[in-house]
């Protein structure tokens, strides 16, 4: 994963709650950038992380996620109070994701997806328990004719609550049955072992590594139990048989 550096920050995305922002990189590209300094804290960037490179593990298009330091003084050229104080509150590493100019929402009536595409992306949700795929709120652009996935920040949703994460590795994850592909999603038996076998330990641990440690914790011994709790988290969800893929397996069947 690339790291590179804030040069201009150029204008906010005010919709949700973390007022993400559009900047300029220190390799003159454009990225999405979210602040650890935001209202959803440094839990919603390691969700981000580990998340994303799960969907590219598993050949999901996703934009290139990269690490963006930021320098706070870079807050002393913007008018605004609010977004003054996000960027001081967010000096260091912050995550970004590369800008698609242009993209527009996903909209379901208007752009078909075939069932392998749909099937794999909704075993990656309730994979991560990201409730954020819904008809009211997709979280799916289409850039250049094709299907992006963005926005995983409410992934691992209670990982904000203090029980240790591998108790939640076998949570069912209900909220399935609001996907908005799930009436495409009709491959889920015959692609549940071919996906699961792709997220293997190594890979897992690797991606677990890339999380900086601020964002874990205010110790290394605290950061270092936290990857921990990842990596177990992770590696018990994927055990057959998988209660995620059951769950999703009953919700598509009570659409027919």
């Amino acid at each position: 994963m690339r790291t590179i550096q804030v040069t201009r920050y150029i204008t906010p995305l005010r919709e949700g709650g973390s007022m993400p922002a559009i900047v300029e990189g220190s390799d003159d590209g454009m990225y999405v950038l979210k602040f650890h300094g935001s209202g959803q804290g440094s839990k919603a960037l390691v969700a981000e992380l580990i998340a994303g490179e799960i969907a590219r593990r598993l050949g999901l298009p996703i934009p290139e996620i990269v690490l963006m330091d930021l320098d706070p003084s870079l807050a002393d050229t913007e008018p605004d109070p609010e977004i003054q104080d996000l960027i001081r509150a967010s000096g260091g590493t912050n995550l970004a994701l590369d800008y698609l100019p242009g993209a527009f929402a996903f909209d379901p009536a208007a752009f078909p997806v075939d069932a392998g595409l749909a099937t794999a992306i909704l075993w990656f949700d309730a994979l991560v328990c990201n409730m954020d795929r819904t008809r009211r709120n997709t979280n799916l652009l289409v850039w250049h004719r094709k299907l992006y996935l963005i926005d995983h920040g409410a992934a691992l949703y209670f990982h904000h609550a203090p029980s240790p994460l591998p108790s939640r590795a076998k949570d069912r994850f209900a909220q399935v049955k609001d996907h908005v592909l799930l009436r495409d999603a009709s491959l889920l038996a015959e692609l549940d072992g071919d996906l699961s076998a792709r997220l293997d330990v190594p890979f897992i641990e690797a991606t677990v590594a890339a999380v900086p440690e601020r964002w874990l914790g205010d110790t290394p011994e605290e950061a270092g139990r936290m990857r921990k709790e990842y990596i177990r988290f992770f590696c018990d969800r994927l055990e057959a048989p998988r209660p995620f893929v059951v769950e999703a397996l009953e919700a598509y069947d009570r659409l027919r």
